[in-house]
């Protein structure tokens, strides 16, 4: 049977198009969609069970995967098979994730799988940014109950123009690069880095991502009408109780709002609302709260929510007693490790991150291998988040998606301020110790300062704030250095990095419909404010970074070499190589650049390292015709003496280039031991081989006079 297709095309303002087809590929899904953009293909499939997982949360999964057949590749490993999703996936799930969750009914509880996959690559597309538009197009074909409409854009600045999902060569030009989630009428989502762009400027960006965004709504739309659109399914509610509802409320409300006015710690403001909690719970029966527990603890939270929002709203108290624009009181503290090759504490209030900073060759880089791009990167950051920072004991399973994407944030903070210069691979790992909010943001700030103790010459020092907001339509409180509690109970997490000229990051999560660009505008304002102060600290702390590395950190030297010597220097199977490692106590790489070998030279002794590069520039010594070298004899033949330049360079000179004079022995002028100058020849056009000659730079004697006459007569 030939399917049924159907078709709907996006043009950008440069001419390029996107379709979005269905009706071709994987019709048991309950949603699905081929979008295309040049050659690069994009898969995108939904489905969602239609019975509750009974659970009191939205079980929804999004994946993504870039299959290596998109581009011609064969996965590496043994197995030769698409394994565990790489950080660079983990991210675009991540993206898809923020935009997606929000609108889907608080009280849909059925398992919701969205999987997109990279089907076929095209290197001037770069698929993450068509990841939202697929996921929500293959939502509008299914009957899930789905608010509205979204889609995401990418969006690049490049020479002052802004661009609509650039390719990765333009985006390697570009000073602004943002990825943007958004509804007809409301952005939801914004994520990306810059080059120390003003507010805004990236207000500008945003907008620009949003104009775009709202073209692909349509297109989703309109197709979804051309296929016809499906009855939104019935699905299991959510027991409510109004009775119960109002009693809870009733016993709460009040007592949760004085709670929230004292300004206490997250400890003791935690056992306030719980014990409050617990009296609430002993007004019931044993039987009673057998089958009401699970409503009054949904219903107790709720009325906390109200109670600590209308606090900030009418009184501009926040939870631990702060003004809305008030930052958390902070220390810093340098050098804290004595072993590592940089470290720092960063708190500020309930949130401390401990960073350390570790210096290698680039074969230390971080290689990044998927289909989409390959490549490496020698600045990167891990970000780790113990159970333990939030008083909790839970299983430990690996790297968390939330781990990825905070460390891929404060990364991108910081990496436009590592010197293009800077020959080492630099891993810095953010310890979360503590947090109640913003930790992402101080690992921010304690990786700054670590690489400043390491004595990375940074540009400039970076700094970060979390912001929030709390608005119930009228009126609206923006909060500075948002708690754990404050992003919970908040409607916006927006985290903005940068420097004292602009920012160099960010990460935005809005959670109410129809965010005015004027709030946002002073949100980013008030970030700045916070941002400098945090700065202040920092550079309190340590002003700028130290002069040289720590005296046990490696140092680091460059050198190159013509590519003709890259085989000696390495040696048979690697010996000479490894024997000078050994002996120098040094980390040596090479790479072989067009024309040159680049080496690298890492020790801490710089003795050692003076060695090795001795060792290769002996290896690499190539004598220059008509030049006069100090030569060493180290063995002395028949025929002549053997004679190094340097070290592992050895000339012969041959027994009629020793003296003017005929010689029977070579022993009879020189020894072994001696030292002398002699001067190069290059090649013997006889012999073939290289000459030199001591003789040549003695003065040659005078011919003996005759006396058969003949001599005389001339």
């Amino acid at each position: 049977m030939i399917p049924k297709i159907f078709n709907q095309e996006i043009r950008l303002e440069d001419g390029r198009k996107i379709s979005i087809e269905t009706g071709k590929l994987a019709k048991l899904a309950h949603g699905s969609v081929v979008v295309r953009m040049g050659n690069c293909m994009l898969l995108c499939t939904v489905v969602s069970n239609y019975n509750s997982a009974q659970v009191d949360f939205l079980p929804l999964t999004v994946d993504y995967r870039e299959k290596f057949a998109a581009a011609g590749r064969y996965p590496g490993g043994f197995f030769k098979r698409e394994a565990r999703p790489s950080d660079g996936e983990v991210l675009t799930m991540r993206l898809v994730d923020r935009v997606l969750r929000p609108l889907f009914p608080k009280d849909y509880h059925n398992e919701v799988q969205v999987m997109i996959q990279l089907m076929s690559h095209d290197e001037n597309v770069m698929p993450d940014a068509l990841a939202g538009l697929a996921a929500s197009a293959a939502i509008q074909l299914s009957d899930f109950p789905f608010e509205c409409a979204v889609s995401e854009a990418r969006v690049a600045r490049v020479n002052g123009e802004l661009i609509i999902n650039p390719s990765r060569a333009q985006l390697e030009k570009s000073d602004i690069d943002i990825m943007v989630g958004a509804s007809a009428d409301s952005v939801m989502m914004v994520e990306g880095e810059m080059d120390e762009c003003s507010e805004e400027e990236m207000i500008d960006a945003i907008k620009f991502a949003h104009d775009a965004i709202k073209v692909q709504i349509k297109a989703q739309i309109k197709l979804a009408e051309e296929v016809g659109k499906k009855e939104v399914r019935e699905y299991e509610e959510e027991v409510e109780n109004e009775e119960l509802m109002q009693n809870v409320h009733k016993a709460a409300y009040e007592k949760c709002y004085e709670i929230a006015k004292r300004g206490t710690s997250k400890a003791e403001r935690g056992l306030a609302f719980n014990e409050v909690k617990e009296k609430i719970k002993e007004g019931f029966s044993d039987e009673e709260l057998e089958d009401l527990s699970p409503l009054i603890g949904k219903y107790f939270n709720k009325a906390q929510k109200e109670a600590v929002r209308e606090v900030v709203l009418s009184e501009g108290i926040r939870l631990d007693g702060r003004k809305t624009d008030e930052i958390r009181p902070i220390w810093c503290e340098v050098d804290y490790l004595p072993s590592t090759h940089g470290s720092s504490i960063f708190s500020r209030g309930e949130t401390q991150s401990l960073a350390t900073v570790t210096l290698g060759t680039s074969r230390e880089a971080n290689q990044i291998d998927m289909p989409s791009y390959e490549g490496e990167e020698r600045f990167y950051l891990h970000y780790n988040f113990p159970p333990f920072c939030t008083g909790e004991a839970r299983p430990i399973r690996g790297t968390s998606r939330r781990e990825v994407g905070h460390g891929n944030l404060a990364q991108r903070g910081l990496k436009s301020m590592i010197p293009e210069d800077c020959p080492y691979t630099v891993r810095v790992v953010s310890e979360v110790l503590e947090s109640n909010g913003s930790s992402s943001m101080a690992t921010v700030c304690s990786g700054t300062l670590a690489l400043m103790d390491a004595g990375i010459q940074i540009k400039k020092p970076v700094s970060g704030i979390a912001m929030g907001l709390i608005s119930d339509g009228n009126r609206y409180a923006i909060l500075s250095d948002i708690l754990g509690d404050e992003d919970h109970l908040g409607d916006m997490d927006f985290k903005v990095t940068g420097t004292v000229d602009g920012i160099t990051a960010c990460q935005m999560d809005i959670k109410i419909k129809g965010l005015s660009y004027e709030i946002l505008v002073k949100a980013l304002k008030q970030a700045r404010e916070g941002r400098l102060h945090i700065l202040e600290k920092i550079t309190e702390t340590i002003a700028k970074p130290n002069d040289s590395v720590k005296d046990h950190a490696p140092k680091m030297v460059s050198m190159t070499i013509p590519n003709e010597f890259i085989g000696s220097v390495i040696g048979p199977g690697g010996k000479v190589i490894q024997e000078m490692q050994k002996d120098t106590d040094t980390t040596i790489v090479i790479e072989e650049e067009g024309e040159v070998g680049i080496i690298e030279i890492l020790g801490v002794n710089q003795e050692k390292i003076d060695a090795a590069i001795e060792k290769i520039n002996n290896i690499t010594f190539k004598p220059v015709v008509g030049e006069i070298y100090n030569v060493k004899v180290i063995k002395v033949l028949d025929f002549g003496a053997v004679v190094e330049f340097v070290p592992g360079n050895e000339i012969l000179l041959h027994i009629s280039e020793v003296s003017w004079e005929r010689i029977e022995k070579v022993t009879d002028k020189i020894n072994i031991g001696d030292t002398f100058d002699v001067k190069y020849f290059g090649i013997d056009p006889k012999t073939r081989k290289p000459k030199v000659s001591r003789k040549a730079l003695l003065q040659r004697p005078e011919r003996s006079k005759k006396s058969d006459g003949k001599e005389m007569n001339n």
